[in-house]
């Protein structure tokens, strides 16, 4: 490719024009072009007379045409060239304009201390002006110098990897219903769980222009990462890590973490809570909501009929009515103003102020004081000690107080009570149909496949039922050595206990006949007795 050029005559007859048309999709000449280099070297020209020349040489079939500009004699004319610059100045061309037929053309040397001389000092590309020199093109933008772009740098930031705006929206159910119970108000994370990562700022490289100026990149911005106890921070200051199990949150780009939840209520505002830590509620957990905790749960105001969960203390400073469907759940202890109507259990003690028409499970002891300190209806059970002061009820209200074995241990000996009886009835039902396959085998009689199979069934059927019923057995057996120890567990009534309660120790129960005061009740020569206390 070649763009459209031309070349000026010098001769006795005047000065001429030669113009060149373009090559192989090359750019045709622009007269201003030939206008401005005729003006920049002084020479007469008739404007009409070169457009009409680039007429016709459009027209003709030659490749150039010759175009009188004046009558005068004028010295010949060195190659020349044009430089712009780019706005900026990043980028140099060089526009050359062919010598006179006789005229001188530039070395590579001229070029290069012209170039220097009007000031470019960087980025210049002399195997492009060499090429050129060896291959000259005119007419035509030549890049001959560039300069270094400048590098902008990056700011530093911080990336988060817990949810940093939560949403207490509450999400439509697939069949058009508001779930108010599954809300994201929090996000849970675990020990030695990354929290965030900061990517430190990136600082520019300068660049250059043409001329040498320096060109400065942007200041980049830096960060660290703000954080709150319970967390780590790399000695890198780029990686936060978790100390504890928890919660997280981010307020003004600072990062907490706590272990105990604090909330006003348990509501819709809050949805289920399900927690690795301990939960502090300030007011109420109200009807049909749950919440779960590795840690203490502790409600200030009162819970109504939600569930309640905790592989440590429940603590309940204005009481529970669980409307009949209340349950609390306590790895430890269950501490509690008043229980009405709710299921509760406890792996270690429960102590209340009252307690009506519940069930109620302790591993260790139930204490009930206070003023009222009542047990009334329902069906309480601790392993060493049920203490209360007025107990049942004198409107017979069914009340039944177990003490002496451990809650958990007990379901398990009832469990394996009904197991037993269970095998033991499968082995009888079995025992006369083996019977008769054993009669037809000594008769002779054949045994089709079905029926061999069918045997054969029952036979390993009634072997693994006695296996298990041997196992269940001894671990009945060494259940009886706690049923034995449990005799110190007692029910203390420092009031009233009311006729038609219910007492068992251990494997052993009483009904109360007529209301006592200030009594015990212990198991003594394998009965239930009253002693004083």
């Amino acid at each position: 490719m070649r763009n459209g050029y031309f070349q000026i005559g010098c001769t006795p007859n005047g000065t001429i024009l030669k113009v060149f048309k373009p090559q192989d999709g090359g750019i045709p000449l622009d007269p201003k072009d030939i206008t401005d280099y005729l003006s920049n070297h002084q020479v007469m020209y008739s404007a009409p007379a070169i457009n009409q020349g680039l007429n016709e040489l459009a027209t003709s079939e030659k490749d150039n045409h010759l175009i009188l500009l004046n009558k005068d004699l004028i010295n010949e004319i060195d190659e020349s060239y044009v430089l712009r610059s780019s706005s900026d100045k990043m980028t140099l061309t060089a526009r050359f304009y062919p010598p006179s037929l006789k005229g001188r053309r530039l070395p590579a040397a001229e070029i290069m201390n012209d170039l220097a001389f009007k000031g470019v000092k960087f980025g210049i590309k002399e195997d492009v002006i060499e090429k050129f020199v060896k291959e000259p093109r005119y007419c035509e933008d030549i890049v001959i110098a560039e300069g270094q772009p400048v590098v902008q740098g990056e700011h530093a930031r911080i990336e988060y990897y817990f949810e940093t705006e939560l949403s207490t929206k509450p999400a439509l159910s697939e069949d058009g219903s508001v779930d108010f119970f599954n809300l994201k108000t929090f996000t849970q994370c675990k020990q030695g769980d990354v929290l965030a990562k900061l990517f430190p700022a990136k600082p520019g490289i300068p660049g250059t222009t043409v001329f040498g100026e320096p060109i400065k990149p942007l200041d980049v911005k830096k960060a660290i990462i703000k954080y709150g106890r319970n967390l780590s921070l790399s000695e890198d200051g780029r990686i936060l890590t978790a100390d504890i199990n928890g919660h997280v949150s981010l307020v003004e780009d600072k990062v907490f973490l706590s272990d105990v939840m604090e909330l006003d209520n348990v509501n819709t505002s809050t949805g289920n809570i399900e927690y690795e830590g301990s939960v502090v509620i300030l007011g109420n957990v109200v009807e049909n909501f749950s919440v779960k905790a590795k840690g203490t749960i502790e409600v200030r105001g009162v819970v109504e009929g939600a569930y309640l969960e905790s592989e440590s203390d429940i603590i309940i400073a204005r009481g529970m009515n669980g409307m009949g469907k209340g349950v609390l759940k306590a790895g430890n202890n269950v501490i509690a103003k008043f229980l009405e109507n709710a299921d509760v259990t406890a792996g270690g003690y429960v102590a209340t102020d009252s307690i009506l028409h519940c069930n109620v499970s302790a591993g260790t002891e139930i204490t009930v004081s206070g003023k009222r300190g009542f047990i009334t209806g329902g069906h309480v059970t601790a392993r060493n000690l049920v203490s209360v002061k007025t107990l049942g009820s004198d409107m017979g209200a069914d009340t039944i107080v177990e003490v002496g074995i451990d809650p958990k241990i007990k379901a398990r000996i009832q469990e394996i009570q009904k197991k037993v009886q269970e095998n033991k009835k499968a082995l009888e039902q079995s025992e006369p149909v083996l019977a008769n396959f054993v009669q037809k085998m000594q008769s002779g009689k054949p045994l089709s496949m079905d029926q061999k199979l069918y045997m054969q069934n029952i036979l390993q059927e009634s072997k693994e039922k006695k296996v298990e019923l041997d196992e269940l057995t001894k671990e009945y057996d060494s259940y009886q050595d706690i049923i034995e120890s449990s005799g110190d567990s007692k029910v203390v009534v420092t009031g009233d206990v009311y006729a038609g309660t219910k007492i068992c120790i251990s494997d052993v129960s009483m009904v109360v006949k007529t209301t006592m005061t200030y009594c015990q009740f212990k198991k003594v020569d394998g009965d239930v007795k009253m002693v004083a206390l």
